[in-house]
């Protein structure tokens, strides 16, 4: 597979984990699939991610994502990043 191919397919991936996110977040539910509402959403949270009160919002940001990460792998018994319990 040509080098072009291969990076284009990872961009996509990409693009795809990160609409995953927006779904998985409620988003796309919460405002009905509204896209100009969901574009000005990221934008406010880029506008504040730029603001001097963007490290506090990092923060807090990032451990409520890493609590729901944790919490919907906690909820899913056949996760992979579980170990895996001997049945015999």
């Amino acid at each position: 597979m040509r080098t072009w191919q291969v990076e284009r397919r990872k961009r996509t991936r990409h693009l795809i984990e990160l609409g995953g996110l927006v779904v998985k977040a409620g988003i796309v539910d919460l405002t009905g699939d509204d896209r100009p509402m969901i574009y000005g959403a990221m934008i406010w949270i880029a506008d504040k991610l730029n603001s001097e009160d963007g490290e506090h919002a990092r923060s807090v940001w990032t451990k409520l994502g890493k609590m729901a990460f944790e919490a919907e792998r906690a909820a899913d018994p056949h996760d992979s990043a579980q170990p895996s319990q001997d049945r015999a």
